[in-house]
């Protein structure tokens, strides 16, 4: 069972790696116009997306992960997105710069989830609205989330394409 835990987690890991490359592939070639577009208000953009992943990585897992570490059983407090997309005016900043971010922070991120032990990977903290988490379901959290995102952006990239047939901008699922 160990083993299969092992290689669980490392699936985790890989997955966790691969999303910024993922997110350049789907934003390759857009104009920043199209990075901008929303179906609605209520849905992110594709530039809203990476400022999001971008944000969560810097100000909710990095410093969720430092604190497991350091601190016996911390209370971490959720992360409000949509107050820091709000703020965060994430259609006007630059998306070469929101990703680079992101990659830099998730690979420090990645490099410290990768040398944990078991022991560590099992140290807990309770998370505001989701309840007992260890640093490895954390982890499995992140890869859910990026999951979701990687949809949107997909999604978005489909509509621009499209929308650049000519056609009109078409339903959600």
């Amino acid at each position: 069972m160990i083993e299969e835990d092992r290689a669980q987690f490392a699936a985790v890991l890989e997955f966790l790696h691969q999303t910024p490359n993922k997110l350049a592939l789907l934003t390759e070639g857009l104009l920043l116009a199209e990075l901008c577009l929303k179906h609605s208000a209520d849905e992110f953009s594709v530039l809203e997306n990476l400022c999001h992943l971008r944000d969560l990585e810097t100000q909710g897992y990095s410093p969720r992960i430092s604190r497991m570490l350091a601190e016996k059983d911390p209370v971490l407090a959720d992360f409000d997105g949509a107050r820091v997309a709000a703020e965060g005016d994430y259609n006007n900043q630059q998306p070469e710069v929101a990703l680079r971010t992101f990659q830099i922070v998730r690979q420090e991120n990645l490099e410290k989830l990768k040398s944990l032990t078991e022991e560590q990977l099992g140290r807990e903290a309770s998370l505001e609205g989701v309840g007992r988490i260890t640093l490895r379901r954390l982890a499995e959290m992140m890869c859910e989330h990026d999951e979701g995102h990687l949809e949107d952006v997909r999604v978005l990239r489909q509509r621009l394409e499209h929308c650049r047939g000519g056609t009109p901008w078409p339903p959600l699922r």
